[in-house]
């Protein structure tokens, strides 16, 4: 059981990690000045880490919810706020959103699964 809460640290801690990653990309790859892309960046990206530092405190399946939900609108946001020309910014959020959604999937989806049952069968 140990394992498994240092294992669902680490993924929060992942998920920290890219929160600020995807709050500095405006900077890190030049697109500062782009009004939709660098305030979705920042405010996509503290919500992000909000979320991952709740989990880090006490670990909750709403977390999990909305990091997935977060990590599907980054993933999709370069096409709705249409700033996907924009190559650089458009692969950092797709790569970001996916990485975000996907780990809040597959700890939605572990949480939901029952554990193996041991029968005694002599």
């Amino acid at each position: 059981m140990m394992e498994l809460k240092w294992k669902e640290s680490g993924v929060d801690v992942v998920n920290l990690i890219l929160a600020a990653f995807l709050f500095l990309t405006p900077w890190i790859f030049g697109f500062a000045s782009d009004h939709a892309a660098a305030p979705n960046a920042w405010v996509s990206g503290i919500l992000i880490g909000i979320v991952a530092i709740a989990a880090l405190t006490k670990f909750a399946e709403w977390e999990e919810w909305i990091n997935l939900v977060l990590g599907l609108w980054v993933l999709v946001s370069p096409w709705v706020l249409s700033f996907a020309p924009q190559t650089t910014a458009r692969w950092a959020y797709v790569i970001v959103g996916l990485v975000v959604a996907v780990l809040a999937g597959l700890k939605l989806w572990f949480m939901h699964q029952t554990p193996p049952r041991v029968s005694a069968r002599r």
